[in-house]
């Protein structure tokens, strides 16, 4: 089920990260009082009365034609475009400006549920501030103060409210949902393209040229699929994005929705830094992993390249040790017939549930085989374990005392787990909890 997405708008210096890093509950917006200093948007989780949901901290929305401010004003309007509720951020110290009459206009453009904060009320005698604000045309100025903490509940109570309902899952439903991630350019147009055998969507060589995600429903050996697209932004006006940045929040939605995540590498161009934060994202989603090297036609391969290139993907993203890797040509079709099969056996596995008694036979001769060492002069005792969810396999193993499981010993455990039961496609996850 999708989270919804906030985003956090409105000129520069009005205290926008402020306010992002306490809804988030950690620095990691850079907070400096000079205009201008967030240039990109920021994505995080937040959480409030049970709600989980995304939120972006945007550049301030600045006019002119100066690129800087050109980008900024783009990045807030792909964060806006994106968001389902829009927090609108202005000064209560400075009153209504200019720059924030600018903001509403381009708010009032977008047809999204606006609530208006106002920053910097910082005490009780600065409350008759925010009265000027109701001319905004947003209804009721919410007075907040980022540097205290102060009104963030009743703000954010409200941000709630305009939440749209999500549709929960379909239990029954045994489709396979996927989605490609990947850097711009690595084909992953060309690929979704392949895999239908018809020209579904758009392909070509300019980068960013999907302008949409698109989900694309078929069938192959009698099993059902769903393809979520997220090679690109939609585009309105003058958008103009920073390429390292351009598809993040997209891909955040599809690899939510989706049981396994395509991790796309070209193999002309190779492995780089912007790759692993790509990846990154499915593995902390929990998602089921296939790393596609695409573009095989376009390097000369004699009979150790394939192992030598396994070798770079293995060093580079060694948190997808357990992703199998497909070797492949969009563009000629060539090993095409591998990806599917690798698909399902992910999916499978991000599924799979162990019995309870065989887990624990596994468990018994992994400590047999390799005794727990102690720890500050004590040591771990492991009493029994069980899987406790899917999606990914999640399994808890009850101790005396859980702050003595080294992580070295859970990683022992946990390729133990592997060797006996495969989880091959799948991260899985090992929680200690103290036996009562």
């Amino acid at each position: 089920m999708r989270k919804s997405v906030v985003a956090v708008v409105g000129r520069p210096n009005v205290g926008k990260s402020t306010i992002f890093n306490r809804l988030v509950g950690e620095r990691i917006s850079i907070v400096e009082d000079t205009p201008g200093v967030t240039r990109d948007r920021i994505y995080s989780e937040a959480e409030w009365l049970n709600t989980t949901f995304n939120i972006i901290d945007t550049g301030g929305i600045e006019l002119g034609d100066e690129p800087l401010l050109v980008q900024m004003r783009g990045q807030a309007e792909v964060a806006i475009d994106e968001a389902d509720v829009i927090l609108f951020m202005v000064n209560g110290r400075d009153g209504i400006t200019g720059a924030d009459e600018e903001v509403a206009h381009l708010l009032y453009k977008s047809n999204k549920p606006v609530v208006l904060a106002v920053n910097k009320i910082d005490n009780p005698e600065m409350q008759e501030k925010i009265y000027e604000f109701y001319s905004l045309g947003f209804g009721e100025p919410f007075p907040i103060s980022g540097t205290h903490g102060l009104g963030l509940g009743d703000m954010l109570d409200e941000v709630v409210k305009h939440f749209p309902e999500r549709a929960m899952p379909d239990e029954d439903d045994d489709t396979i949902h996927f989605s490609l991630i990947g850097r711009p350019n690595v084909g992953k147009s060309s690929l979704v393209n392949s895999i239908l055998g018809e020209e579904r969507v758009i392909v070509s060589e300019i980068e960013g040229t999907t302008l949409d995600a698109i989900d694309t429903s078929f069938t192959k050996d009698d099993r059902d699929y769903v393809i979520i697209d997220t090679a690109g932004m939609r585009k309105k006006g003058k958008v103009y994005e920073t390429t390292e940045k351009y598809s993040v929040l997209r891909a955040l939605k599809a690899i939510e929705r989706s049981d396994v995540v395509l991790v796309v590498l070209d193999a002309d161009t190779g492995i780089i830094e912007q790759d692993k934060k790509i990846a990154g994202y499915a593995h902390e989603a929990g998602k089921g992993v296939v790393i596609v090297v695409n573009k095989w036609d376009a390097i000369e391969t004699d009979d150790k390249t394939m192992k030598k290139f396994e070798d770079k993907v293995r060093q580079q993203f060694q948190f997808l040790d357990y992703a199998p890797i497909v070797y492949l040509s969009a563009k000629t079709k060539k090993r095409m017939h591998t990806l599917l099969p690798s698909i399902l056996l992910a999916s499978e596995n991000h599924t799979k549930r162990v019995q309870t008694n065989i887990l624990n036979e596994v468990i018994m001769d992994a400590l047999a085989y390799k005794p727990v060492p102690s720890l500050k002069g004590q040591k771990l005792k492991i009493f029994y374990a069980t899987q406790v969810s899917v999606q990914p396999p999640t399994f808890v193993v009850f101790v005396n005392d859980p702050d003595l499981l080294h992580f070295s010993y859970e990683r022992f455990l946990e390729n133990r787990i592997r060797e006996a039961f495969g989880f091959e496609g799948t991260p899985i996850k090992i929680f200690a909890r103290q036996r009562k």
